[in-house]
C-alpha cells in the first residue's frame, strides 16, 4: 500500500485511527491519575497539568504522524510500550477492572506493532 493517504483505502488507515483513539485514552488516564492522586488544589494541578505536558511533549517528540526526533521503528516501540505501560499503571492506580486494563494494554500494542509495521 503506497500513495498519498489520499489513494489509500479507508481500510489500511483504521489500525491507524484505532491507534490515535489508544493514545488519547492513555493521555486521558495518565492526566486523570495526575489530578486524582495528589491532594487538589495545588499538588493535584500541578502533578495533573505536568503529566499532561509530558505526555503530550514525549507524544510529540517520537510518536506523532512528523515526530520531531526521528528514530527507528524500535526506538518509536520502545517510547509506545512505555506510554502504554504508563497508562496502564495510571489505569490500575485509578481503580479500574484489570480485565479491562489488561486488554486495554494488549490492544493498544498490537496496534502500534500494525502501525509500526506499515511505516
Amino acid at each position: 500500500m503506497t500513495g498519498t493517504p489520499a489513494e489509500r483505502p479507508a481500510t489500511a488507515q483504521t489500525p491507524q485511527l484505532l491507534r490515535a483513539l489508544c493514545h488519547l485514552i492513555a493521555l486521558a488516564a495518565i492526566t486523570w491519575w495526575g489530578f486524582a492522586s495528589w491532594p487538589l488544589p495545588w499538588p493535584g494541578l500541578l502533578t495533573g497539568l505536568a503529566f499532561f505536558a509530558l505526555t503530550v511533549l514525549l507524544w510529540a517528540l517520537f510518536l506523532s504522524p512528523r515526530p520531531m526526533l526521528h528514530t527507528d521503528r524500535f526506538g518509536q516501540g520502545l517510547v509506545e510500550l512505555l506510554l502504554i505501560a504508563g497508562a496502564v499503571g495510571a489505569m490500575l492506580g485509578l481503580g479500574l477492572f484489570w480485565p479491562l486494563v489488561a486488554g486495554f494494554g494488549i490492544v493498544a500494542a498490537v496496534l502500534g506493532y500494525l502501525a509500526g509495521a506499515k511505516r
